[in-house]
């Protein structure tokens, strides 16, 4: 099990429960990543080994990029125009308050770079 959150876009006026079900429609095509997300991308990298430090990064040709921090489970993942992050719910304590800091820090950065807005599915709204 994992926390989760997707990054969605919403026209003015959209319901966010609109813009998730669009967003779910739209998944599990095998598109390229849009030309402006994978300039985020090469923007969120950088700023996210600065946040986690060592990452993994796995490309698969056009369709997909992740990057993984062995140490909290941070899991960031693009699929085609689909942006998520995931963290696993092993955490406890302190350790769960820190790993959560990091998580919504990452948030931020790519809410800032992509433009999308990251919607928590757990709470039914947006992280901010």
């Amino acid at each position: 099990m994992s926390y989760d959150i997707y990054f969605l876009a919403r026209d003015e006026g959209q319901s966010w429960d609109d813009a998730l079900k669009a967003a779910e429609a739209r998944a599990g095509h095998n598109v390229p990543i849009p030309a402006d997300l994978l300039e985020a991308w090469q923007r969120i990298v950088p700023q996210a080994r600065g946040l986690l430090g060592e990452v993994t990064i796995t490309e698969y040709e056009q369709e997909s990029r992740d990057l993984s921090h062995y140490g909290t489970g941070i899991d960031l993942s693009v699929f085609g125009d689909e942006v998520s992050i995931t963290v696993p719910y092993w955490h406890t304590g302190d350790r769960a308050a820190t790993v959560l800091g990091k998580l919504f820090a990452l948030s931020a950065v790519v809410e800032k770079e992509t433009g999308l807005t990251a919607f928590d599915p757990q709470a039914e709204m947006p992280l901010a």
